[in-house]
């Protein structure tokens, strides 16, 4: 997928996402995730037994939604990103988790992803709309 050099640096640094998801029996579930951009992949960390890894075992399409709020609405500006996930064991997982506390300090002191009860998720963009470039 081909990105804007400044959509790529606002999904680079980007703290916040919003993941869906959406269930087997077609329930959908949203929540706030802390992104990694890398080489036109994004990640993220997850405890073992949350709805999104149920989810996604059942269902690997997913959307993500990147924006920057403002009262000013004619500098609002965002990313929507259709994508398929899958999720990361073993050393994959453990290399994503090194990427992941570099770019978010607080991981590794106040929500440590162990190999026992974590793992990554990877999402493969497969559509994307943006706004506000």
């Amino acid at each position: 997928m081909k990105w804007t050099r400044a959509e790529r640096e606002f999904l680079e640094t980007a703290r916040v996402a919003r993941l869906a998801t959406v269930s087997g029996g077609g329930s959908p579930h949203a929540v706030p995730i802390c992104p990694l951009f890398e080489k036109g992949l994004f990640y993220l960390g997850t405890d073992r037994e949350t709805v999104k890894v149920r989810n996604l075992r059942a269902n690997p399409r997913v959307a993500l939604v990147f924006d920057d709020y403002t009262e000013d609405w004619r500098h609002l500006r965002g990313v929507l990103v259709e994508g398929e996930a899958r999720v990361i064991g073993g050393r994959a997982f453990c290399t994503v988790r090194t990427r992941l506390y570099r770019k978010f300090l607080q991981y590794e002191a106040i929500a440590p992803l162990t190999d026992r009860d974590a793992l990554a998720i990877e999402i493969k963009p497969l559509r994307k709309v943006s706004w506000g470039f």
